[in-house]
């Protein structure tokens, strides 16, 4: 499993909210190691037993804690993630609509303090058995040895569920979110299962727009040794139109589901028509 693990200790940002404090139980009730939550005035409270702070730094000076999962409304998302980056090692974003230039902000002042960013406009990460950061619904996942990542959750949701039903469980699922600015991409999770001893295949699940998936194409060519399997959504959609996410639009020739089968192709990577599929493709090469 990678990002999401026992030694994981989580603070919730915006916690007391409607999101946060659903999501949150949701969490707990799935073994989540929640250990703090975070809403300004609302420092000394609890929630379900989690104490609330004020701050971060409150937070920190009171707790171990190494990441953070933030539900706050996206104009205060941008605060939020840099008080998370200052002190924690991994910040998952759950918040839509955040403007893209403070995304960029939040990538920059994450790179500079070496934190890892999932998100934003992301389920989450799960890693069935240990728990879950995001809002995934657990009943369709299950313990076992397939990496999946993906830029939708919904896709994540039905593949999951596919691969479950046919008995493939899986080590840890990622959302890498579907705004065009986010954080760990599909390039820096694939490096991550490639290390990971208890991954031993990945699902990559992509869309039109953007070059995210021609570029991990060139990395599984050239770096990886697990097989990976592919689905592309968007196979439908017409130029120049914005599908779903804000990511998702074709511009010439890039960015299709051409291109990008054709980069996985390239790299070995068998791509799936149907998300039905992705249990043979599996199945054929582990």
């Amino acid at each position: 499993m990678i990002l999401l693990n026992e030694d994981t200790k989580c603070i919730v940002q915006g916690i007391t909210g409607k999101q946060g404090s659903f999501h949150t139980e949701q969490m707990l009730n799935y073994n989540t190691n929640i250990v703090a939550g975070l809403t300004p005035g609302k420092g000394g409270q609890d929630f379900l037993g989690v104490p609330i702070f004020n701050s971060m730094e409150e937070a920190v000076e009171e707790v171990d804690i190494n990441s953070s999962i933030i539900f706050v409304p996206a104009r205060f998302a941008k605060d939020a993630a840099f008080e998370a980056i200052r002190h924690l090692d991994l910040v998952v974003i759950i918040s839509e609509h955040i403007p893209v230039h403070d995304s960029m902000k939040i990538m920059a002042y994450a790179k500079e303090m070496n934190t890892t960013i999932i998100g934003p406009n992301t389920p989450g990460v799960i890693s069935p058995g240990v728990g879950k950061l995001g809002i995934m619904p657990t009943h369709i996942f299950c313990e076992g040895n397939v990496g999946v990542i993906s830029r939708s959750g919904t896709l994540t949701y039905e593949i999951a569920s596919e691969l479950t039903h046919a008995g493939i469980g899986q080590s840890t699922a990622v959302g890498i979110g579907g705004d065009p600015v986010t954080g760990d991409n599909y390039v820096d999770i694939l490096k991550r299962f490639e290390k990971d001893d208890q991954t031993d295949a990945v699902v990559l699940i992509g869309e039109i727009g953007g070059t995210a998936e021609e570029r991990a194409g060139k990395y599984i060519a050239e770096e990886m040794t697990k097989p990976v399997v592919s689905y592309i959504a968007g196979r439908t959609a017409p130029p120049g139109k914005r599908m779903g996410h804000a990511g998702a639009i074709i511009q010439g020739s890039s960015g299709t589901v051409e291109s990008k089968t054709k980069a996985l192709n390239e790299a070995g990577v068998d791509v799936a028509v149907k998300p039905s599929e992705i249990v043979d493709l599996l199945k054929k090469v582990m």
